[in-house]
């Protein structure tokens, strides 16, 4: 596995990016395009989560942060599909399903999908990057994952995260079109790696808390957290 570093100096930018998913991350990460220097259009299921961006702010998923000018939000998933250059897939795990059969037919072929959202599929037990494979068989497939909070990226706060692909390549055009000033973005070529340290990154988190809560010290505490990541 090769891992890249890119910075957005000589990043090429322009691309339309649609953006699936009107939550708090699904909106940070449009922000996080528009200032990556991209035309950014944002796909919500809920008329008022779209009215309530296009006013400048996303008060149930991310209050009090102001969104600036750029993203165009829509409940139209065609609308948001037309001509766009790479899509952001932001649903919940258990809903990825849902969205992209609402998606198959309107999807630009050859067109790359960045899976955003960590997960397993319940019901099958499948990667989410199986399910795009499945539906969306004509398009490459990338996941975006990392150590990062919404509101810290929405705020443009200092943030690192990696994009993975089979083809490294692939993986390092996406970095560097998604980097920003405050956003770092790594790649590499093991997408199930990503896929899999991010669904199982949570089971860790709540694993620690139990460690901790039960009043043990710093060396039972990092056990735990080492053990986890072997």
């Amino acid at each position: 596995m090769n891992e890249l570093a890119s910075g957005n100096d000589t990043a090429p930018t322009g691309w339309r990016v649609a953006v699936l998913g009107g939550g708090a991350w699904g909106t940070a990460l449009a922000l996080a395009m528009l200032r990556a220097g991209h035309f950014v259009r944002l796909y919500a299921r809920d008329p008022e989560t779209v009215a309530a961006i296009d006013r400048g702010e996303n008060p149930r998923y991310l209050p009090g942060i102001a969104l600036q000018p750029g993203i165009v939000a829509t409940s139209n998933i065609q609308a948001a599909l037309d001509g766009a250059d790479c899509v952001l897939a932001v649903t919940p795990a258990q809903s990825l399903r849902t969205t992209l059969a609402a998606a198959k037919d309107q999807m630009p072929a050859g067109v790359p999908l960045v899976l955003c959202a960590k997960g397993i599929e319940s019901e099958t037990g499948a990667l989410l990057s199986a399910i795009v494979e499945e539906i969306l068989p004509l398009n490459p497939v990338a996941a975006l994952s990392g150590p990062s909070f919404a509101t810290d990226v929405a705020r443009g706060l200092p943030t690192a995260v990696v994009v993975a692909a089979r083809d490294e390549a692939l993986a390092a055009d996406l970095a560097a079109r998604f980097s920003a000033e405050n956003l770092r973005c790594y790649s590499n070529d093991d997408l199930i790696g990503v896929e899999i340290g991010g669904a199982l990154k949570n089971v860790f988190a709540i694993a620690a808390g139990a460690v901790a809560g039960a009043e043990t010290r710093a060396s039972a505490q990092a056990a735990m957290v080492t053990r986890s990541s072997t």
